[in-house]
Formats: C-alpha cells, sequence, structure tokens
C-alpha cells in the first residue's frame, strides 16, 4: 500500500493544460444540460428528463464541476475556488486531492461501490424484462393516479393491465421495484431488497446502467470528471430507451414508442438493451479502475 508521502505525490499538470480541460468539461455538461436548464428557468417539467435531476440528487452545477481524480496535481491553482473546495489540498501553488483525507470520510463508499460493480460485472446480462417495470407502476392505475399524468397511457388503463398480466415481470432491481404497485409485486419473479442489491443487480438492466452515473458522482472528487460526464451522457441515453419502451404515449416529447407488447417492439427493445448493456460494462470497468486507483492510496 502507498505511504503518506506516496499519496500526496502527483503528476503535475500545468495550468494551461488543466484549464483547458476543465473548459471542454464545463462546455460539454452545459450542451447535455442546456435544455434541462431552460425548462427549469421557466418552470417547465420533462417527464424523461427530469428524471435525472430528480431521482438523482445531484444537480448541474454538480456534475459542471471538474476534478482530475487522483496522482494529479494542478499548477498555479492555490489561488482558485477549488483549494476551498473539500478534500482538496494545496501545497505552494498547487492543489490536488487529499487521498488520505477522502479515504478517512468515503473509503466504505469505495468499497461498497466496488464491491457492487464488481459483482454485477460478473453476471450475464438479462434481457428478458422488456422494460415491464415502467407498466408495473402503474398497474391497476387509472390514468389520473399515474406517475405521469399529461402523457397519456398507450393502451389506456385496462390495454396496460393486460400487457403486464400477459408477460413475466422479471425485475431485479430494488429501486425499480419499490415503485411497483401493491398488486403488481406479488406478479415479479423475485421480490428484491436494499439487501439485496449486491446479490441481484445484472448488466442487462436498465436501472443499473443509468446507477453508473450515481456511482460516478457520489465517487467525485475522487475520479475524472469526464468519466463522471460520461456515465451522464449513458443514463441519460438510457433514460429515452426507458421511456420509450413505457406504457406511456411519449410521441409528445419527441420520443418514438417502442411497443413492447408486439413481436417486433420485443425484438427492437431487446438489440437496444443487450447495445446499452455492453457499453454499460464499458463504463463499469472504467469505475472498477477508477475505485482501485483511489483504494491505491490507503495507508
Amino acid at each position: 500500500m502507498a505511504t503518506v508521502g506516496a499519496a500526496l505525490r502527483a503528476t503535475v499538470w500545468a495550468a494551461e493544460d488543466w484549464r483547458a480541460r476543465e473548459a471542454d468539461h464545463h462546455r460539454r455538461v452545459d450542451d447535455l444540460t442546456a435544455e434541462h436548464r431552460e425548462r427549469r428557468a421557466h418552470g417547465h417539467r420533462h417527464p424523461g428528463e427530469d428524471f435525472l435531476f430528480t431521482y438523482y440528487p445531484f444537480t448541474p452545477a454538480a456534475l459542471r464541476r471538474w476534478h482530475p481524480g487522483p496522482g494529479v496535481a494542478l499548477a498555479d491553482a492555490a489561488r482558485d475556488e477549488r483549494a476551498r473546495w473539500r478534500f482538496m489540498r494545496s501545497d505552494r501553488d498547487r492543489v490536488q486531492l487529499d487521498a488520505p483525507a477522502y479515504l478517512a470520510a468515503r473509503g466504505s463508499t469505495v468499497e461498497f461501490v466496488r464491491s457492487l460493480l464488481n459483482a454485477t460485472a460478473s453476471r450475464p446480462a438479462h434481457l428478458g424484462c422488456l422494460a415491464l417495470h415502467e407498466w408495473a407502476m402503474v398497474y391497476r392505475l387509472d390514468q389520473e393516479s399515474v406517475r405521469h399524468r399529461r402523457l397519456p397511457l398507450r393502451l389506456g388503463s385496462a390495454g396496460t393491465d393486460l400487457v403486464v398480466e400477459s408477460l413475466p415481470l422479471t425485475c431485479t432491481h430494488f429501486d425499480a421495484f419499490r415503485f411497483f404497485t401493491d398488486p403488481a409485486r406479488p406478479r415479479n419473479a423475485v421480490q428484491p431488497k436494499r439487501i439485496d442489491q449486491v446479490d441481484l443487480d445484472q448488466p442487462g438492466c436498465l436501472h443499473a446502467g443509468m446507477d453508473l452515473y450515481k456511482w460516478a458522482m457520489k465517487l467525485a472528487p475522487a475520479i475524472p470528471s469526464e468519466l463522471v460526464a460520461d456515465c451522464f451522457g449513458h443514463a441519460r441515453s438510457l433514460r429515452v430507451l426507458d421511456m420509450r419502451a413505457s406504457p406511456y404515449d411519449v410521441t409528445e416529447l419527441g420520443y418514438e414508442p417502442i411497443p413492447i407488447e408486439t413481436p417486433a417492439g420485443k425484438a427492437a427493445f431487446t438489440a437496444y438493451q443487450q447495445e446499452y448493456a455492453v457499453l454499460s460494462q464499458a463504463l463499469r470497468a472504467r469505475l472498477l479502475e477508477a475505485c482501485d486507483a483511489i483504494l491505491a492510496y490507503r495507508q
């Protein structure tokens, strides 16, 4: 394991280099969040994209904050606001992550995230869920009782219920399952609990893929912000797929519905799910490397 001295040694990035990286990150995040910020300024809601800022408790400003990760000292940064950010330390004109302090406060979080990601990555992808979690969340509810009331149910309440009753529910993700209606829960093949997450999460799950953004943000500032932005972009794409396969008529959002109740819709969704599972696994591997990089600084 690294010693304190080794933990505080770092590769030095010149100011012009790291400021260019920071500016690139700011531009990227601003582009990704522009529509959300515009809607928020005018009090408008978006049933699809708002999820990324309500279910996940991270603001565009938090996502915009740039960190290089451990082992990098930023030259000419001591007078910047970042020198006062939590888990940062200054040495003359340089600022870098205080890895020992970070691990003292968040080491258990890093260990949990690593164990969850590693367990999830080790499993085969299950591709048969058809995103029915969204259907189970409205099962036996009328239009006025569903979460997104202003979006009509594509098949109506009775047609939606029939789909849930005719297809198997196989959701393994607790944070999706917990929103099932009471009549839908017994229909699910498993009954996930929070304590089961490490044992149940699997790489084909859309929510497990979206959650990579959550874990990336929870690990900040100990991982490069470029990786955090990659995870956010991935979660954004998965949320679109989630809504397209949902029981709602999402055409007014600019999305093309995927009718998972039909053979063609099933095939289309499964192909998308397989493609995104591969992308999720690649991001999961990068997050595991980031966890190992910070845990290497443990005393």
